[in-house]
C-alpha cells in the first residue's frame, strides 16, 4: 500500500512539474528578459501569457514573504525592510506591460485579462498587507530603527511602516475583513468606470458627408477625419470622434455650431447617457466605499486619509489655493466670455456663448488680438521635431544624449525607442514614446515604467520609461503636426519622464516618481517652461516642408499671446479640482447600499456636480475640465482628492524656473545641475519641501504662479 501511495504521489509530482513546464515553455515572463538593456520583449509576448505568469508571479511573490517571515535571525533594516522592498520582481514586471497594453492597446482580449486578474491581485496585495507575522517584524524595526540610518533609509522604514498602518493592519480582524471586501469592491468598480469610458468614446462617431458642413476647418484634420472613414469603412467621407485630437480642433475650428454641439456634448455626456457604459452608479460606489474605507481607518473623509501623505498635509490647505487662485481666474474668465460674445456679435450671430462656443469664438479673437492663426504654426510642430527639441533642452540642461534604438521591440509600430546615456557615456536607460491616438487607447497623456531605477544586489538597475500622447498620426504622406497645447503636453510628459530616467536612488520603493502626489508634477510642469522660449523655438521649430525655423515675428506673436485664454484654462482646471474636492470632503455616503443607515439622501450624481460648480458660481460657458463620468483622474486614477497637485506643484514650478530667470540664462549649468542633484535624482528619499530648499534656497513664492498664468504684473 506505501509503495502504492508512493507511486501515485510520484505520478503527481511528474505532472505537476510537467505542467510547470508547459506554462513556462516560451512564455518571456518565467525568466529575465534577454534583450538589449533588458527591455520587454514585446515580439515574443502574447495575450495567453499574461494570466500564467500573473499566477507564478503571485506565487514567487508569497515565496519571498514567507521568506522574510519565516528568517530566524533577528528583524533589521535589511532583512525585512529591504527585503520587501526588493520582493515582487516579477510580478512586477508582468504588470508593467500588462498596463500599457491596457492602456494603449486595449481590446476584449485584454479587458478580459484585467477583469480576470483585477480581484486577484488585490487579494494578493491585501494578504499582505494584513500580514501580521511581517508587520510585527516590521514594526519590530521601527520601534528600534537604528541611529545610523541615512535619510534614504528612515524614508523608506517609515513609508514601509505608514503603508501597513494606512491599509489597516491594527485594525480588529471584522474591520479587515470588511476592508479586504471594500478594497475588492473598489478595485472591480474603477476597472469598471475605466472600461465603461473607453468603449463609450471609442463607440462614438460623427459622420460627415456633406462637405460643406467642414467648412473653416484646417485640411489637416479634414485629412485625418477622411482617413478615421476610410479605416472604418467609409470612404469619401469624414469622421470625428471623442479622441481630444478628433473633437478639439473640430470645436476649434468648424463653422457649423449645431455640429459643434452635436460632438461636443456627445464628448462631455460620456458616461452619464443612462447606457451600458454609464458610470453614475460607478461613481457613487466608489465615492460611498472610499468614505467608508476612510472612517475605519479613523479618518472623518477620503481626502483627510489621502492628504495626510501630501504636501498639502489638510483639505483646508488644498481648498485655501484653490480659492485664491479662483478669486482671480474666475474674474479673468468672465472678462474673456464678455469679448467673445462681443465677436459674435459683431459677426452678426444671434446667440449666447455656450460651453461649445468657447474654443471656435477664443480663436477668432487670438487673431483678431495677436494676429495669431494656431493653424499656420502648426507646419513648424512637427511631432518628430518636437520631440528632438525636448532631447535638445535636456541636453543643454544636463547634457544627456538620445539615441534611437531600431532593433528594440515595441508593442506597436508607432512607438519608438531611445536609449539615453549621460554625458560621460555611461548608460542612464531607455525611454519611448508611443504620440498617436487609435482606438483603444485612453485619453489624455502620460508617463510610466516597464521598470524603474534601483540598486538591487548591489547593480545599478537602468530605468525603463515611457510617453504616452494622443496626437493625431500622419495622413497622406504628411506628418504628425502639433497644436501648441500638444507641445506643450509633449514637454510635460518628458519632464516626468526625466523624473524618471535621472533617478539615481537605492531602493525601488523611493525611486523616480514615487513622490507625494502634489510634488510629481514638478518635474513634468517645470519643463513646460522652455517649449516656448525663444532660444529654444529656434531649436526646434523648424517648418517640415521647407525646414525654414519659425521666424522671429511668429515668435513674438507666440510671446504676445502668451497668456491668452487664460481665465478660461485657469478657472476649468481650479473647476475640476474642486469637483474633486467636493467629493471626497462628503461626510455622508450616498444610499447605493441597501447595508447602508437608512435616511441617507439618495445621491444625484448630475445635482450633486451643478450644485458644486454653482456654489462657487462658475459660470456658464465653461464646464469644469473633466466632468465627473470620465473624471479618471480621480475615480479610477491615481489622483482622488489630489487634482489640485497640478496647481500645488505650480506653485514650485513657476518658482523653480525663476531661478533660471535671475541667473540670466535659461540654460544656466550651474542650477540645472542643482534641480537634477537635489529634486531629479532624489526620488522621494526626503521630504519634498526639504529637497526643493535644498535645490532653491528657499520655501517657493506663490507669486510667480499668478504671472506666469497672467493675473498679476
Amino acid at each position: 500500500m506505501k509503495k502504492f501511495l508512493f507511486i501515485i504521489s510520484f505520478l503527481i509530482m511528474v505532472y505537476s512539474c510537467n505542467t510547470t513546464s508547459t506554462r513556462e515553455a516560451g512564455n518571456p515572463f518565467f525568466s529575465e528578459f534577454n534583450t538589449p538593456n533588458g527591455v520587454p520583449p514585446f515580439d515574443k509576448i502574447k495575450a495567453e501569457h499574461y494570466l500564467p505568469a500573473f499566477e507564478e508571479g503571485m506565487k514567487r511573490h508569497n515565496a519571498e514573504i514567507d521568506s522574510i517571515v519565516n528568517n530566524p535571525d533577528a528583524p533589521t533594516f535589511e532583512n525585512t525592510i529591504v527585503a520587501l522592498d526588493e520582493s515582487g520582481r516579477m510580478l512586477n514586471s508582468v504588470g508593467a506591460v500588462l498596463s500599457v497594453m491596457t492602456g494603449t492597446m486595449s481590446d476584449s482580449t485584454y479587458q478580459s485579462i484585467e477583469k480576470e486578474i483585477t480581484p486577484k491581485r488585490t487579494e494578493h496585495y491585501d494578504n499582505i498587507n494584513f500580514n501580521e507575522k511581517l508587520f510585527a517584524r516590521i514594526k519590530t524595526v521601527y520601534d528600534a530603527a537604528p541611529a545610523n540610518l541615512t535619510t534614504e533609509q528612515k524614508m523608506l522604514l517609515d513609508k514601509t511602516y505608514k503603508g501597513f498602518v494606512r491599509s489597516g493592519i491594527l485594525l480588529d480582524g471584522s474591520k479587515q475583513d470588511r476592508l479586504r471586501e471594500i478594497n475588492k469592491e473598489l478595485s472591480s468598480t474603477a476597472l469598471s468606470f475605466n472600461q465603461n469610458l473607453l468603449k463609450e468614446t471609442d463607440n462614438y462617431q460623427l459622420v460627415i458627408d456633406k462637405k460643406e458642413d467642414l467648412a473653416g476647418l484646417p485640411e489637416d484634420i479634414i485629412a485625418a477625419a477622411a482617413k478615421m472613414a476610410k479605416d472604418k469603412g467609409m470612404e469619401g467621407k469624414w469622421m470625428f470622434g471623442l479622441s481630444k485630437p478628433s473633437w478639439e480642433p473640430f470645436l476649434q475650428y468648424a463653422d457649423n455650431r449645431e455640429l459643434r454641439e452635436k460632438l461636443y456634448k456627445a464628448m462631455y455626456m460620456r458616461g452619464d447617457n443612462n447606457n451600458e457604459f454609464d458610470n453614475k452608479e460607478n461613481i457613487k460606489k466608489i465615492v460611498s466605499l472610499r468614505l467608508e474605507k476612510a472612517n475605519i481607518l479613523g479618518y472623518n473623509t477620503h481626502a483627510d486619509y489621502v492628504l495626510e501623505e501630501t504636501m498639502a498635509k489638510t483639505p483646508d490647505n488644498v481648498m485655501n489655493l484653490l480659492n485664491s487662485i479662483w478669486k482671480y481666474a474666475l474674474p479673468q474668465a468672465k472678462k474673456e466670455a464678455t469679448e467673445l460674445q462681443a465677436i459674435a456679435k459683431k459677426e452678426g450671430k444671434d446667440i449666447k456663448i455656450e460651453s461649445w462656443d468657447w474654443a471656435y469664438y477664443a480663436e477668432k479673437l487670438r487673431k483678431e488680438k495677436y494676429a495669431l492663426d494656431e493653424d499656420a504654426l502648426k507646419p513648424y510642430f512637427k511631432a518628430d521635431n518636437v520631440r528632438e527639441g525636448v532631447f535638445a533642452v535636456a541636453n543643454k540642461l544636463y547634457g544627456i544624449t538620445f539615441k534611437q534604438k531600431t532593433d528594440v521591440p515595441v508593442y506597436q509600430q508607432d512607438v519608438k525607442a531611445y536609449e539615453v546615456n549621460d554625458a560621460d557615456g555611461s548608460l542612464i536607460g531607455m525611454i519611448y514614446f508611443d504620440d498617436f491616438a487609435r482606438q483603444g487607447k485612453r485619453p489624455g497623456a502620460w508617463m510610466s515604467s516597464f521598470r524603474k531605477q534601483e540598486i538591487f544586489k548591489g547593480e545599478f538597475v537602468h530605468p525603463l520609461i515611457y510617453n504616452v500622447g494622443n496626437y493625431n498620426p500622419p495622413t497622406d504622406g504628411k506628418p504628425a503636426l502639433l497644436t501648441l497645447d500638444q507641445v506643450e503636453t509633449m514637454f510635460h510628459e518628458f519632464g516626468h519622464g526625466l523624473h524618471g530616467l535621472l533617478s539615481k536612488c537605492t531602493y525601488n520603493g523611493l525611486s523616480g516618481t514615487s513622490v507625494y502626489r502634489d510634488f510629481v508634477e514638478l518635474p513634468s510642469q517645470v519643463m513646460e517652461h522652455w517649449a516656448f522660449e525663444p532660444e529654444v523655438l529656434k531649436m526646434y521649430a523648424k517648418h517640415y516642408e521647407t525646414g525654414k525655423v519659425i521666424p522671429d515675428e511668429l515668435i513674438q506673436k507666440i510671446q504676445n499671446a502668451g497668456y491668452f485664454n487664460q481665465g478660461f484654462r485657469t478657472t476649468e482646471l481650479v473647476a475640476a479640482a474642486i469637483l474633486d474636492m467636493k467629493w471626497y470632503t462628503m461626510t455622508a455616503t450616498p444610499n447605493f447600499n441597501p447595508k447602508q443607515t437608512e435616511g441617507v439622501e439618495k445621491l444625484d450624481v448630475d445635482k450633486f456636480e451643478a450644485d458644486a460648480m454653482a456654489e462657487i458660481g462658475l459660470i456658464s460657458e465653461i464646464i469644469p475640465r473633466y466632468r465627473s463620468t470620465y473624471f479618471q483622474h480621480v475615480f479610477s486614477g491615481g489622483y482622488s482628492a489630489g487634482y489640485y497637485s497640478y496647481l500645488w506643484s505650480e506653485v514650485l514650478d513657476s518658482d523653480a524656473f525663476q531661478a533660471f530667470v535671475e541667473k540670466g540664462n535659461i540654460f544656466d549649468q550651474a542650477t540645472a545641475k542643482s534641480f537634477r542633484e537635489n529634486v531629479l535624482s532624489k526620488g522621494g528619499t526626503d521630504e519634498p519641501m526639504t529637497l526643493y530648499k535644498n535645490f532653491r534656497g528657499a520655501e517657493p513664492n506663490p507669486i510667480y504662479l499668478l504671472k506666469n498664468r497672467g493675473f498679476v504684473k
